[in-house]
């Protein structure tokens, strides 16, 4: 009935959404959360930008030059995508519907432009919402990053003030106040979800028809 990963044999994975305002930490923390729970896939997003030092290639992202990213998008082979500050981001359709055929759960990292886009497909998820613990936090940390110029941040900090008020269109909401303690939150959530009926029907539809096959005279 299950794989020996805790996951039902045979299921659709579900496609999970977390997004928060940049420099919230969102993809530090589903970085840490696929490594602790099993069957749990990030998506690799593809993007136009050049890699940063220390970033590989099919690894941190998809790096492909601006034209290509454009031929996609003629193409409609994303399943949402973005111009952020100036750089292309997207997600690859037929690479998450592969894995969630697969019986993958698969984790989008993206903003809330991006996730309305994948609502607007019709598609089923689950929405995260992370947040900092306070605007003070969230500037502290964009400073702390030291590679943004002040004009940056400021950009960024405009672009988070309209954000947040986007989280009551999400299903959780997560406050990332302490890594470790965020990284739980996270993943109670991935695990109730596993839980619930609609993600389970399959596998205990199996599990009830063995009661049916037992089932005979009274003695």
């Amino acid at each position: 009935m299950s794989n020996s990963r805790g996951v039902a044999a045979g299921r659709r994975g579900q496609l999970f959404i977390v997004s928060a305002p940049s420099g919230t930490g969102k993809t530090t923390l589903v970085e840490r959360l696929v490594q602790v729970v099993p069957n749990l896939k990030m998506s690799r997003s593809y993007t136009s930008r050049t890699a940063r030092t220390g970033e590989q290639d099919g690894v941190d992202y998809n790096f492909i030059s601006r034209e290509r990213f454009e031929s996609m998008v003629r193409g409609n082979e994303f399943l949402e995508w973005a111009d952020v500050f100036g750089n292309y981001y997207g997600t690859c359709s037929a690479d998450t519907e592969r894995d969630l055929t697969a019986g993958q759960d698969v984790v989008l990292v993206i903003d809330v432009q991006g996730a309305r886009q994948v609502r607007s497909r019709g598609i089923e998820t689950i929405g995260i919402f992370v947040l900092p613990p306070s605007a003070a936090t969230l500037e502290q940390r964009l400073r702390g990053r030291s590679k943004d110029s002040e004009e940056q941040i400021g950009r960024r900090l405009d672009v988070a003030r309209r954000e947040v008020d986007e989280f009551e269109r999400y299903e959780y909401v997560v406050i990332n106040d302490e890594v470790d303690a965020a990284v739980d939150r996270l993943r109670a959530i991935i695990l109730a979800e596993r839980g619930r009926v609609r993600a389970m029907r399959s596998a205990a539809q199996d599990v009830i028809k063995t009661f049916a096959e037992e089932s005979g005279p009274a003695a």
